[in-house]
């Protein structure tokens, strides 16, 4: 199928998988209004559509901690046990009416301790909504499969009591590790206690790296501290000169290194320039494990439908390529290896036998 005779009905239905998704970045619009007035916080606005559009606005600054910036309001609404019920069953169920049948999502529970909860009930009341929701879509006929990524914040000093909840969790939802936040001036090897740890009790872990920060982010994130995927790694462009790959650059594509790139987000944040000439393209063609992921849904305006529609109406994507990043995410996904190729052979390829 080329990619003009791919419509968006025909895009939404396909299965996807998402690697790299925020769970405080991905609330829909309304509840972010309904929740700020039950706990008192001011928004810039009360209006769902014009609140949808301010955080489009504001993220579309090209720089990542003006981005990050953007995250106080939907933060504020997510201290609380119900906040949090709320947020993740809606996460799962908006997931699934995208087409979404794997997702990982991402949080950092550090963050939602504000209103008295501590971090292993951030973590279970999180895990009970994820779980409520997918019970719903399943119900509904479109089941979605959500594990999730506890996040350390690098900027600040608890990035080992994080690690030390996904190895606690893991056997509860947890699937792995990940450090989110500004990457300028906060290197991956800072932390390097706690991803230690992780690889002794064997919790699979991925880094943001290569967005804000260049090659030795994402040599530090893969060399030094041992990370399995790279989140975002827009960068590794600056390791291949006219198709010839430096060493890291050959080490990411020859080791299958997952890379959780967001073409939307990468806009908003300057990493990329346009969806045309975003480096997933390139280095899919490349032959670099590349994935397909929205990073943050409500902040970038955005669903894996839409990022799809975009690579395919501007980068001339085809039904083919979108099938391969859906492999690669299921490839890559911090699950064992017989749920993986199940999804693979029973889920994602009979969907893109259209």
């Amino acid at each position: 199928m080329s990619s003009t005779r791919i419509d968006t009905d025909t895009l939404r239905r396909l299965p996807k998988a998402v690697l790299h998704d925020h769970l405080d970045g991905g609330l829909r619009p309304a509840t972010v209004v309904e929740l700020a007035d039950e706990v008192g916080h001011t928004l810039p606005t009360t209006d769902p559509d014009e609140l949808a559009a301010w955080y489009y606005e504001a993220a579309n600054s090209g720089d990542l901690v003006r981005y990050i910036a953007t995250f106080e309001h939907t933060l504020a609404v997510m201290q609380s046990r119900e906040g949090l019920l709320r947020t993740a069953e809606e996460y799962v169920l908006d997931l699934a009416a995208d087409g979404v049948v794997y997702a990982e999502v991402r949080y950092a529970p550090e963050l939602n301790t504000n209103g008295g909860l501590t971090l292993p009930e951030v973590v279970e009341t999180v895990q009970e909504g994820l779980a409520a929701g997918m019970a719903k879509a399943a119900a509904a006929g479109t089941p979605v499969r959500v594990g999730t990524l506890l996040c350390g914040m690098r900027m600040f000093d608890r990035v080992r009591e994080a690690a030390d909840l996904a190895v606690a969790f893991r056997d509860a939802g947890v699937v792995g590790f990940d450090i989110a936040g500004a990457e300028d001036g906060f290197p991956p090897a800072d932390h390097l206690a706690a991803f230690e740890h992780l690889r002794r009790e064997s919790v699979p872990f991925t880094i943001h790296a290569g967005e804000a920060h260049g090659l030795p982010s994402i040599h530090q994130a893969l060399q030094v501290c041992g990370a399995q995927r790279i989140g975002h790694g827009v960068r590794i462009t600056e390791d291949i000169v006219d198709g010839k790959l430096g060493r890291l650059a050959g080490w990411v594509r020859d080791r299958r290194v997952a890379l959780e790139m967001c073409p939307t987000s990468n806009l908003q944040t300057g990493a990329a320039t346009s969806i045309a000439e975003h480096p997933i393209t390139a280095l899919k063609e490349l032959g670099f494990r590349v994935t397909l992921n929205t990073d943050n849904r409500l902040v970038s305006g955005t669903t894996m439908t839409r990022e799809m529609s975009l690579l395919v109406a501007e980068a001339g994507w085809t039904l083919e390529d979108l099938r391969t990043v859906t492999v690669n995410a299921v490839k890559s996904a911090f699950i064992p290896f017989d749920e993986r190729k199940a999804l693979i052979e029973d889920v994602v390829m009979p969907g893109y036998a259209l």
